[in-house]
């Protein structure tokens, strides 16, 4: 596979999103689940990551009505295809309703780690690694300006997941 690197500055003055990018490697999560995903971030808010309002991914999804995912129900489909799902966040209240939805009774690939001292920022799948200063919630994904760098291909997603594992066992 040909490595690929992009990196986006992220910024309500300008525009710049990360909307697609991390739609598509979720999307792709979904069809070909890695083995461990990882989402690392000290807030995370259940932030909507793949809009299907206008039915555009009804093929893919089924939607009917057509809607927008948030990233709880698109992780935990994750989980459903096969990944063990990691998440490591900050034991901070903000977090309590997100982490609520992504842990029901019954899902066992699911592995929730509350870290005080988090404060990385990196969701990363087996072939691919979304890594910068965004925290996963409204304003980190719409507001602040950020630097968000997407690598596909390459050692990173390997060594990010051997890193992760190895400082913060859960269950891999």
């Amino acid at each position: 596979m040909k490595d690929l690197t992009r990196t986006v500055r992220t910024s309500a003055r300008t525009g710049l999103r990360i909307d697609s990018i991390l739609s598509a490697a979720l999307m792709a999560e979904i069809l070909n689940p890695s083995n461990d995903l990882w989402l690392v971030s000290p807030w995370i808010t259940d932030i909507q990551v793949i809009d299907n309002s206008h039915g555009t991914y009804d093929a893919f999804f089924g939607d009917v009505p057509p809607s927008g995912w948030r990233l709880s129900d698109t992780l935990l489909r994750i989980a459903g295809a096969g990944a063990r799902v990691h998440v490591i966040t900050r034991p901070d209240p903000h977090n309590d309703a997100f982490l609520r939805r992504i842990s029901p009774p019954g899902v066992e690939r699911v592995h929730i780690q509350r870290d005080p001292d988090v404060h990385e920022k990196t969701l990363c799948g087996q072939e691919w690694i979304l890594t910068g200063s965004m925290n996963y919630t409204v304003r980190g994904m719409a507001k602040n300006d950020e630097l968000v760098t997407y690598k596909v291909g390459g050692p990173d997603a390997g060594q990010a997941r051997l890193d992760l594992a190895q400082r913060w066992r859960s269950g891999s």
